[in-house]
């Protein structure tokens, strides 16, 4: 028989573990692994809580019992903002929305879309002024936004300015969607609860606006291809939760991982003057295409370390539908099962001095001497991101074709901490100077690295 549970805190410490892990949830996992070990049990009040920490746990919660084991809370709460859409729908409506979104992200699909990722791009850095002081996670947010909408949606959502508040309220008021009876809250007129039906309000106009242009004109993009593929049998609301999850997906997650590429590269010269070696050896000043990806080995091996650093998506949440076990010990139905990118990235086993920045981990002997799952940037199984080809082209592209003519380095003082909410944000933001490197060579009289 399975042994009843495994090791954890007892007593009053579950609560206090619950209260800290809204403020700094990172810190939580881990002290709560290193004390207790790679499987850790809470009970706070009548949930069961498993904190869950080997690649072989990712695997058996995320792929090999991916049908006993649901969305978790956090996804639970956001259907308040996604509706059901692609990332909270569960069942046979999941498998239906995936299919029918699957065209968008095929890969003939995702060649054609690259020509836009990459005129965004220079379009956008094209403003830049050397010497000037950004915030660059807000420059990255509007960059991929504006991606999104013109691959996606044939739209400029970028130029949106409601859209993007009402986008960044959402997202910095997720944690919410944990509080312990969030479903009372959500019902009483308290600042917290208004902002978010604000948010709301501003998110549901730009996109209800998109739908109703495209029942009457003439588009070629994912949300006319939705409307082909579903016909009447589609309602207003689940177009409208089908878009905002794609919105979501698609800009968020790259805007952070790139904020913390270039925050890497501004602390770490070595790295960045090899990036930008190969870059100016591959492409000699040319805008980079999708063929030329597979010879940028530097670039795609840098991206990889700064992913695994700093996740965009820094934790995944289940919920089981039914009694299961795990590693021997048993999984009551209604328990909320953890596994988090942030842990198993951070992990000395998997990757030896982990805290280091080192993108020769992804050289391939290092690869192939680490087990798979050690490593899920976009989750596993059936609920892995569908848009991870889109995502990670999207980043190279983007990281090639501003490298090429700009360094970016950190204001000296400006605090960089990172900021857990539904993804890894930085949370004061990114201020860095922009240097053109042709600039920086004429200052220097050397080679601009």
């Amino acid at each position: 028989m399975p042994t009843r549970y495994p090791p954890g805190p007892k007593g009053i410490l579950p609560f206090k573990y619950a209260l800290e892990f809204f403020r700094r949830p990172t810190d939580v996992l881990t002290r709560l692994t290193r004390e207790y070990g790679d499987i850790v049990h809470l009970r706070i009040g009548p949930q069961h809580v498993f904190v869950l920490n080997r690649p072989e746990f990712v695997k058996e919660v995320l792929v090999t019992k991916a049908s006993v084991f649901a969305k978790g809370k956090m996804m639970e709460g956001a259907r308040r903002v996604l509706g059901e859409g692609l990332l909270t729908s569960r069942g046979e409506k999941h498998v239906r929305q995936r299919r029918a979104t699957a065209p968008a992200f095929h890969k003939q699909q995702i060649e054609a879309y690259t020509t836009a990722m990459v005129e965004c791009a220079d379009h956008a850095v094209s403003a830049w002024r050397d010497g000037e002081t950004l915030d660059v996670h807000a420059e990255m947010m509007r960059l991929t936004l504006a991606i999104v909408g013109r691959t996606l949606f044939s739209a400029e959502l970028e130029k949106d300015a409601e859209l993007q508040d009402g986008l960044n309220t959402l997202v910095r008021m997720s944690p919410l969607a944990l509080v312990p009876f969030v479903e009372t809250l959500e019902k009483l007129p308290i600042p917290s609860m208004r902002r978010i039906d604000k948010a709301l309000k501003q998110v549901d106009t730009a996109v209800y606006r998109l739908i109703a242009e495209r029942r009457t004109g003439h588009y070629d993009d994912m949300l006319t291809t939705l409307l082909r593929t579903y016909g009447d049998s589609i309602s207003e609301r689940e177009l409208r939760d089908e878009c905002v999850a794609m919105i979501l997906a698609g800009y968020e997650t790259t805007s952070n991982a790139l904020a913390w590429t270039w925050y890497l590269l501004s602390e770490h010269p070595d790295a960045e003057a090899a990036l930008h070696a190969e870059l100016d050896k591959i492409l000699g000043g040319r805008l980079p295409m999708l063929n030329d990806l597979p010879r940028l080995t530097y670039t795609e091996m840098l991206l990889s370390e700064s992913v695994r650093l700093y996740p965009p998506a820094w934790a995944i949440g289940r919920r089981s539908l039914e009694p299961a076990s795990i590693a021997g010990y048993n999984v009551p139905k209604g328990s909320l099962l953890i596994v988090s990118q942030w842990l198993l990235h951070h992990d000395d086993r998997y990757f030896p001095n982990a805290s280091r920045f080192d993108p020769m981990r992804w050289n391939a002997e290092a690869r192939q001497s680490r087990p798979h799952f050690a490593y899920f940037p976009f989750g596993a199984g059936p609920r892995q991101c569908i848009g991870e080809s889109f995502a990670w082209n999207e980043a190279l592209l983007l990281i090639a074709t501003i490298a090429q003519r700009w360094r970016l380095r950190h204001v000296p003082g400006h605090p960089v901490e990172p900021q857990p909410v539904v993804t890894l944000r930085p949370k004061y933001g990114m201020k860095m100077v922009v240097e053109r490197r042709s600039a920086v060579q004429a200052r220097t009289g050397t080679a601009a690295n």
